[in-house]
């Protein structure tokens, strides 16, 4: 659904541009390989060509890597490593043939058997993995290269010479595929190689380090490991923190490689065919033999992992800056319905990670949270991009302030929400006020949750129709710090997080604030109003239970005049000014017609959407129909007051004298300042 096409083929690696996003390099089958730009469409095809004579091999998958230094340079394997400096307009060969070149090897054109089948899968002894190392201390140029049959080069000086390194590895099978390199971020000695045997018949692992240039090698393979080997990333922040991607899988080691745990929250039995780790966002990202793409959020909860927080009933790790930011509409269509696919998005907002470790907690059951996302996905369907009140969302799921809002399930009130042992995650701004809670199913291990940036939605009219998979939104929050507290039972922790501005925007502190204090003055507005409806629910109910006590205790009693009649006219006409006082408020539910918007709630509404449609200082007319609002609901609410103060304090007064205690005297309703 948010996808878009940058090249065409049975397509591998593709590269993004360093300086520039919306440019990149892509490659389909048997080497060929094109530059794109998003901006003009363009694909050109910058495919090297060999000297006459001496005709090019290239893997279905070729290798290739841009220069972590120089972000113009681009290098692609064929037998041969090849460079360029000027984004794919000339070429240069930096590499003797670092393959085989064994010739009984080459006879693809002739695969097939009774019929050729020669599609540039057949090729053999070609580069698979280019890896140059992003520490290069006095300019040496370190440079890892891997084929197809086993062969494991490096060079130190930029390609002028190379060293063969395979048979320093111990334990793997001669002409074994190297289909990843990884050279360490820290040290440029330090290289991470993975070999792939199971086109042979073996599905072992192979996993080894060198920190020495491949002069001597440690295998990291463990009896915990299942499943050939495919791709290794090590963690630029935590360099004991490994990823693994196998066969059968994603593995983590916390220690260098010494053990290995394999990660199943969200991650199926599926072949990792590659791994990154975003530098900004700190997320672990896998792509798989079935052309999926899976996103681990904010992995540095892993890089503060240890026995001690185990250990710990409650430990909240650091939680990493939010940014507040704006998510446009898709170019598609807004209710793609079943033509479209959308995989699950990153949670909006901050991310908020803590471990348990109290006797009694449950597990972490996968099977039932996927079918709690299963029907929460479903319930969230194209016709659920509307609100409660049938006012559409935007494409990220986040309704302008005061419209009801899709959120993770962990609010309470929901009738779906699981039973169970819970935590409770608060939200306190500067002051100490607690400004937001949240909370959601306990279990013991690692939990995650996210606050979407908002302060506690305002109280809103009740409504017994409210689709329950929305929840009422406040405003979001200005930026700032601001402490979390998470607890459970009698175990607390804090915490603090950072909440910044959209960076794309122009936007000044005193706007922030502005808009932030219209928004507020509407959710007091709100509230007013919600209080009014209550009040006058409550007294319509109270008419009806008087009325009945009254007729209850004529029915004993059985003689005499009936006051119950004269009672009853009184109840009809207080409840038809009761109605309409109400209608002045909102549109009750069960309105007949497609009632005009003209009631106060309605107009409030309105003017909160205005203003929460951007985060500047709320323009002239914004703050017009703000101020037309509040003046109708001071109105309104004015008229439910009179109403109270004279025909319902008369009502009371009339069944006070039967005896019949009900309608309490409440003070005049009112606007908060």
């Amino acid at each position: 659904q948010h996808w878009q096409e940058v090249d065409f083929g049975d397509g591998f690696d593709t590269v993004p541009d360093p300086k520039d996003p919306l440019r990149g390099y892509a490659m389909s089958q048997e080497g060929f390989l094109i530059r794109y730009d998003l901006r003009t469409g363009e694909r050109k095809d910058i495919r090297p060509a060999g000297k006459e004579g001496d005709e090019l091999r290239f893997n279905w998958n070729a290798g290739i890597a841009i220069d972590p230094f120089e972000p113009d340079t681009l290098y692609f394997g064929s037998q041969y490593v090849h460079k360029t400096t000027d984004r794919g307009e000339t070429w240069t060969v930096i590499s003797p043939d670092l393959t085989t070149d064994n010739p009984d090897w080459q006879r693809q054109d002739l695969s097939g058997g009774i019929t050729i089948d020669a599609t540039g899968a057949e090729n053999f002894t070609t580069l698979i993995a280019l890896a140059p190392s992003p520490v290069d201390p006095g300019g040496r140029g370190v440079i890892w290269a891997g084929s197809d049959d086993g062969r494991l080069h490096v060079t130190r000086d930029g390609g002028k010479t190379w060293t063969s390194v395979e048979k320093n590895v111990r334990g793997v099978p001669a002409n074994t595929w190297i289909p990843h390199i990884h050279p360490s971020s820290y040290d440029a000695g330090t290289a991470f190689v993975v070999f792939d045997n199971h086109r042979r018949s073996d599905l072992a692992p192979y996993v080894y380090r060198t920190t020495d240039f491949g002069k001597t090698w440690t295998s990291l393979v463990t009896k915990d490991l299942r499943g050939y080997a495919l791709s290794i990333v090590q963690d630029p922040v935590d360099p004991d923190l490994l990823f693994l991607g196998t066969e059968f899988g994603l593995w983590v080691s916390l220690d260098g490689g010494k053990d290995w745990m394999k990660w199943t929250h969200g991650v199926p039995t599926v072949s990792v065919m590659d791994l990154a780790i975003h530098p900004r966002e700190n997320d672990l990202i896998l792509a798989t033999h079935g052309r999926g793409l899976y996103i681990m959020d904010d992995i540095s909860p892993l890089r503060a992992l240890s026995d001690a927080t185990q250990k710990e009933p409650l430990h909240l790790f650091p939680i990493a800056d939010a940014a507040q930011h704006q998510v446009a509409q898709t170019g598609s269509s807004r209710f793609p319905g079943a033509g479209e696919f959308r995989g699950e998005g990153r949670q909006y907002g901050a991310l908020i990670t803590y471990s348990l470790n109290v006797p009694g907690l449950p597990a972490p059951d996968e099977d039932k949270e996927r079918e709690r996302k299963e029907k929460e996905r479903q319930a969230k369907a194209p016709a659920a991009r509307v609100s409660a009140e049938g006012v559409p969302t935007d494409e990220s799921g986040k309704p302008p302030v005061q419209e009801p809002e899709e959120e993770e399930m962990q609010q309470p009130g929901r009738p779906d929400r699981p039973k169970g042992p819970e935590a409770k995650i608060e939200i306190l701004d500067a002051s100490g006020k607690v400004i937001r809670t949240l909370r959601q199913p306990a279990v013991q291990g690692m939990n995650r949750a996210s606050w979407n940036l908002r302060r506690d939605a305002y109280k809103r009219i009740p409504r017994k129709n409210a689709n329950p998979f929305f929840e009422a939104a406040g405003p979001d929050v200005l930026p700032g710090t601001y402490k979390v507290r998470v607890s459970y039972k009698d175990q607390k922790a804090e915490g603090t997080v950072k909440v910044g501005n959209d960076p794309r925007m122009d936007l000044t502190p005193e706007g922030r604030e502005a808009n932030f204090k219209a928004l507020e003055r509407a959710g007091r507005i709100s509230e007013a109003l919600a209080a009014g409806v209550e009040r006058i629910n409550q007294a319509r109910s109270d008419v009806d239970s008087a009325l009945a006590k009254v007729r209850a205790r004529e029915k004993k009693e059985d003689e005499g005049e009936k006051p119950s009649t004269v009672l009853a006219k009184q109840a009809r006409e207080l409840k038809a000014k009761l109605d309409a006082a109400e209608r002045r408020l909102w549109t009750p539910e069960g309105s007949r017609g497609e009632l005009p918007d003209k009631d106060a709630e309605a107009r409030v509404n309105y003017a909160a959407r205005n203003i929460g449609s951007s985060w500047d200082a709320p323009t002239p007319a914004q703050l017009a129909y703000l101020d037309q609002a509040e003046k109708q609901a001071r109105e309104a609410l004015e008229e439910v007051n009179r109403l109270f103060a004279g025909d319902v304090a008369a009502f009371r007064a009339k069944v006070k004298e039967l005896d019949v205690q009900l309608l309490p005297d409440l003070p005049p309703l009112k606007i908060e300042e």
